[in-house]
């Protein structure tokens, strides 16, 4: 049986997400998320499992005697002269067997980075120029932090780069990265108002979730940052009904917000994954405030699956499977 460490280390070799470490009535699963799909890594004993989780949980200076409440965690691990940072989070079930989730959050220089569009992302980097408020919205998992993070790290070192993020998804020496403790009162607003004070050129938002990061970050925008961020929607268009939600108003949704996009990881038939983005740009949006556009998803978003399908990138099922975002 291998060493608990030599498991893990077989483990980030396959270049997983996440790890799922789930208990059964006699042993425990553990399973692997990799580009998007869920796979069984292997069935060990109750025994093997419950110390795997003890080693990880001390690794990550979690309550290893505490079984039932749930805990969270984190630590770095060394492999391949990489650093790679893991996120734990672990509870109990009612009949109390522990479960324990990990996600690997790989340094920026190893995350592949495709479009299945090129000139998407060319058109990304003309937004970037305009600065004001670029905002991203997609399924956890779709790339978006990644994608910020290249937008930004091409400005450096020319310019500051400041995070706020809860927590850092991923680990770069050229940025300033702070982040959220709202035990410590560290929230997102509190943390934005101490980044205006440190005179970055740009802004990374890790999540805009309430009406006072929202002002904050429009503020910054309209102050001449660039801001980048993410915000839950489930389509481009719903981006712009879920600011005005969190009180932003139409005049100022038309002077900062430079573009909008949603974004998703589609898995190519070569066994890897692309990004593809609906796009939105300002004159865009003002179609959506008049009333004259009603939302969902653009027609350049289902041209762009159709072309993948026809220049066999992708098969039939996934074009389907993504048509709706």
């Amino acid at each position: 049986m291998p060493s608990f460490e030599e498991e893990l280390i077989r483990m980030i070799r396959k270049q997983p997400s996440d790890l799922y470490i789930l208990p059964h009535d006699r042993y425990y699963q553990l399973s692997l998320s990799i580009k998007g799909t869920l796979f069984p890594f292997k069935q060990v004993t109750r025994d093997y499992g419950q110390r795997f989780i003890s080693y990880l949980k001390y690794c990550a200076n979690m309550a290893v005697s505490e079984h039932r409440r749930p805990q969270l965690g984190a630590f770095k691990f060394t492999y391949a002269h990489q650093k790679i940072n893991l996120r734990l989070s672990s509870v109990g079930d009612y009949q109390g067997r522990e479960s324990l989730v990990i996600r690997f959050i790989y340094p920026l220089n190893d995350i592949r980075f495709n479009f299945l569009v090129p000139h998407q992302w060319e058109i990304l980097q003309k937004y970037r120029q305009q600065r004001g408020l670029i905002l991203f919205a997609g399924p956890m998992g779709a790339g978006k932090t990644t994608t910020m993070y290249q937008l930004a790290r091409q400005l450096l070192p020319k310019q500051i780069v400041l995070t706020i993020e809860d927590p850092v998804e991923i680990d770069h020496p050229g940025f300033i990265q702070l982040q959220v403790n709202e035990l410590a009162g560290m929230d997102y607003e509190s943390l934005l108002k101490l980044g205006l004070r440190h005179r970055p050129d740009v802004f990374i938002i890790g999540e805009i979730r309430d009406s006072q990061t929202a002002a904050m970050s429009v503020q910054a925008a309209l102050s001449g940052h660039l801001v980048l961020g993410t915000i839950h929607a489930r389509n481009a268009y719903g981006v712009v009904s879920r600011l005005q939600q969190l009180g932003i108003d139409s005049y100022y949704l038309q002077q900062v917000l430079t573009a909008v996009s949603y974004q998703r990881l589609i898995p190519l038939v070569n066994g890897e994954q692309a990004i593809l983005c609906d796009l939105l740009n300002r004159h865009q949006f003002s179609d959506l405030l008049s009333g004259t556009k009603k939302g969902g998803m653009s027609n350049e978003w289902s041209k762009a699956l159709q072309q993948a399908v026809e220049n066999g990138e992708i098969t039939e099922n996934t074009a389907r499977q993504y048509q709706q975002g």
